[in-house]
């Protein structure tokens, strides 16, 4: 029996924030995943390894997490005024496909880097010092986001002091403005019309939820409501099979409330939103690496889950929820923040302190969010081919 060998693609291994992602340029994929359809996810689950029954993706690129189980597709863009064209494809782990239905804020730092390396951004919009501005058409959800990438000699600088709880080792920084975040799809920002609503869930009760389509659709409910502090560490919940499942019954309910799937058994098959996220007020705890978290250096703390499993910091497009929702009176998320009116705000997370901006008002008794801001860093870790088996592409 004969045996195809294998095939080469080009393709660059990038952290972008606190994710790692393998990125392809668009007209390197083999034809038949140049495409959406079943060729481009079988490629990209062969890539990165998935589905993996023993949850370890030995034989792919990716990293068993869902901050390291991600891929990104980027082109020259079609749209007038704007660079790049981004789509970001998460991989589910242990399941064989690949969710379409959100962003990457983290990987979204690596974007305009790859665009640049790569030819994909105009040479003349690059300066030999300063700042590139890298204007992104975010193809999943249909949304502008300016990229600030520093230039040194002509080139992407990607070393510097800049440092990023979550992350090593320090880097250059590169400032991310995600524009007009909420979603305006299907009408309100929040997709029940209320801050705060009374949320149904199976064996928890009626709990106070704040959800919100901003950055990225998330859940917000109080820690204390299911009985947490918010000073968590993702041992204390990844390792507990029993709240696992009550995380994903809660997100379920929730999504069926948002109008993002017509019936439970569909929220199996969109892993990757909505998110759930619990906050709490400020409280002193120790990071994962061991650093000191202070109350009086945080607004308040937030924990987020992502793929089933809480996140080891916190992904990018939820921090844009969690500064938008911070920024509206009376949100859960501003509430435990202090109530307070407000432009910008500090949260605590499992692996230390993130700072987030978001502009929003309120017009005709409707709150829209103009912008979000925050900074994250990204380079190259590897370059050059993947390589998978020809029945793969």
């Amino acid at each position: 029996m004969s045996h195809k060998p294998q095939i080469r693609i080009p393709a660059t291994y990038m952290r972008g924030g606190t994710s790692k992602g393998v990125f392809f340029n668009l007209t390197d994929l083999p034809e038949a995943a140049q495409v959406p359809g079943p060729a481009r996810d079988a490629l990209l689950l062969r890539v990165i390894g998935s589905p993996d029954p023993y949850g370890k993706q030995i034989d792919g690129m990716g990293g068993a997490t869902s901050s390291t189980s991600k891929t990104v597709i980027l082109s020259r863009s079609t749209r007038p005024d704007h660079d790049v064209d981004y789509l970001f494809g998460q991989v589910s782990i242990d399941r064989a496909f690949v969710d379409w239905s959100g962003n990457c804020g983290n990987l979204t730092a690596a974007v305009g880097a790859f665009g640049i390396s790569t030819g994909l951004v105009d040479p003349d919009r690059i300066p030999d010092n300063g700042i590139a501005t890298v204007r992104i058409w975010q193809v999943n959800i249909g949304k502008t986001i300016i990229a600030h990438v520093p230039i040194t000699d002509g080139a992407v600088q990607e070393t510097g002091d800049f440092e990023l709880d979550g992350v090593t080792f320090p880097a250059a920084e590169v400032q991310i403005e995600f524009l007009d975040p909420a979603d305006d799809t299907g009408g309100s920002m929040f997709p029940t019309g209320n801050l705060v609503d009374d949320l149904e869930v199976p064996g928890l009760g009626t709990l106070k939820a704040t959800m919100i389509n901003a950055g990225i659709p998330t859940i917000f409910v109080n820690a204390a409501d299911i009985g947490y502090t918010g000073t968590e560490l993702q041992e204390a919940i990844n390792g507990d099979p029993k709240a696992l499942e009550m995380f994903e019954t809660l997100r379920a309910h929730g999504a069926l409330r948002m109008g993002l799937i017509s019936d439970l058994k569909e929220a199996a098959k969109r892993q990757h939103t909505p998110k759930v996220a619990f906050v709490a007020g400020p409280k002193d705890y120790l990071s994962s690496s061991g650093k000191p978290v202070q109350a009086e250096d945080v607004d308040l703390l937030v924990r987020a889950l992502s793929m089933g499993k809480l996140h080891h910091a916190m992904m990018g497009t939820a921090a844009v929820a969690i500064g938008t929702a911070a920024a509206i009176p009376g949100t859960l998320v501003n509430l435990a923040a202090g109530g307070a009116e407000r432009t910008a705000v500090r949260f605590g997370h499992p692996s230390g302190t993130l700072r987030v901006g978001a502009q929003a008002r309120c017009e005709n008794g409707e709150w829209t969010v103009t912008k979000a801001i925050m900074s994250r860093s990204a380079r190259v870790l590897m370059e050059g081919w993947v390589r998978i088996p020809a029945d793969s592409a």
